[in-house]
């Protein structure tokens, strides 16, 4: 039904003079203006929220061996970290975090030269990471959390008691998540004295922005075609599983992690 209801209205759109066209457009330029400016302000809030410092040493496990969260830095003062949705014991990595990944690696040099670093996180064994890393082509960095709490610490993994309970605590509330990991973006900060700061955290649809491939569907005319899907990113695969006819049933097939609750 919802894929007749896009056909119906591509077959059906209303169709204009070239000066209608160009009233309409410049309605919806003003709109987009507004926007643009409203996104301004929500990054400089986002730049002035207050700051937590971080108390904990964490250790991961890298592919050279061991590394703090301070090591993870890399001489920049500023850290983004990817929480990828990846367990201890999954054949692989989840396939929307994974649709994400595709994105980063265009951005590092760029980062880089803003003195920012980079780092995806998950709670799968180093040995995992590095395999699945390999199949999809990654270079950027990313190392294990299984031995320590960070996940946990910043509500990206859940004990299988608050899953059973419907009590796990994702997105600044406590809700029915699930799976035992969960998808999020973190910030932090380091001062000239080695001290870090935790600045920031993103779930669920806070993550479309890291998401180039949803502004260009969004430009298109059947915009990202997800309407009456179970839930959104359902036709996201990993990039080797496409299947070479593409063809709307054959996508709308697929399956993702990511439930409801990490689309709100």
């Amino acid at each position: 039904m919802a894929e007749l209801t896009v056909r119906n209205a591509i077959e059906d759109h209303q169709i204009v003079s070239s000066a209608e066209w160009l009233a309409a457009r410049k309605e919806l330029l003003r709109k987009e203006k507004e926007f643009t400016r409203q996104r301004d302000q929500i990054s400089r809030l986002r730049r002035e929220l207050p700051w937590v410092t971080v108390e904990k040493n964490y250790v991961f496990d890298g592919p050279e061996g061991k590394e703090t969260l301070a090591d993870l830095f890399g001489g920049k003062s500023q850290l983004i970290v990817y929480h990828f949705m990846f367990g201890p014991g999954w054949e692989e990595g989840c396939p929307s975090c994974s649709f994400l990944g595709d994105h980063f690696e265009g951005s590092l040099v760029h980062l880089a030269n803003r003195d920012v670093s980079f780092v995806v996180v998950s709670r799968a064994p180093i040995a995992q990471v590095e395999a699945f890393k390999k199949r999809m082509g990654w270079r950027f960095k990313w190392v294990s959390s299984f031995g320590n709490d960070f996940n946990y610490d910043y509500n990206v993994s859940f004990t299988q008691d608050d899953i059973a309970q419907h009590k796990t605590y994702y997105n600044y509330l406590i809700q029915d998540f699930p799976r035992e990991e969960a998808p999020g973006a973190s910030v932090f900060y380091k001062n000239a004295a080695g001290n870090l700061f935790h600045t920031y955290s993103t779930y669920g649809r806070g993550l479309d922005i890291l998401l180039g491939a949803y502004n260009f569907l969004d430009m298109v005319p059947k915009g990202r075609d997800e309407d009456g899907l179970d839930f959104t990113m359902s036709w996201v695969r990993h990039h080797d599983r496409y299947p070479e006819e593409k063809g709307a049933a054959a996508q709308k097939g697929a399956a993702s992690c990511c439930g409801n609750e990490s689309r709100k």
